[in-house]
């Protein structure tokens, strides 16, 4: 029998947000959203709690500064969900940082990228991740949260952890 969240020591884990999305609340609410970063953290630490995570959260601008924060990561995380925002189809760099780190990620986007514009349709960082979750609003954040739990143990299902 899986032990049950609160039972366990909680899991660290970071939750990384890329570029613009310190401008979520007012940056292209239709598409976006009106939850502020401020918000959407808190319901995350929430929600990880409930399931057995520490969440950490963080948001840079810089490429270089998310794949230091991955970096990072390792020392004390067992996992990310990361919004890589636009460097989602652009950065071969951020996408070997993913890759070249022994914790998962789950890669997440508010909106549905491959409803969009055709560059956005193409994720270079996602090949590098445990999985991608897209086109659910903040809650795409709360399935990654969930996804990544489940991975490390923390989501009982029926039979088992799957």
């Amino acid at each position: 029998m899986t032990p049950s969240p609160a039972a366990a020591e909680p899991i660290p884990v970071l939750v990384l947000h890329g570029p613009n999305l310190n401008l979520l609340g007012t940056r292209e609410p239709h598409i976006y959203g009106s939850l502020t970063l401020e918000e959407l953290d808190a319901r995350l630490v929430a929600a990880g709690a409930a399931l057995g995570l520490a969440v950490r959260t963080a948001q840079h601008n810089g490429e270089g500064e998310l794949i230091t924060a991955l970096h990072q990561a390792v020392r004390w995380a067992q996992g990310v969900v990361l919004n890589p925002g636009g460097y989602t189809h652009t950065s071969v760099a951020l996408r070997d940082a993913i890759a070249g780190i022994p914790i998962p990620v789950v890669e997440v986007h508010l909106s549905n990228i491959f409803a969009r514009e055709p560059f956005r349709q193409r994720s270079l960082t996602a090949g590098a991740c445990l999985g991608s979750i897209s086109g659910f609003g903040w809650r795409s954040y709360l399935l990654g949260l969930h996804a990544l739990a489940g991975h490390l143990g923390r989501w009982p299902t029926p039979g088992g952890n799957a």
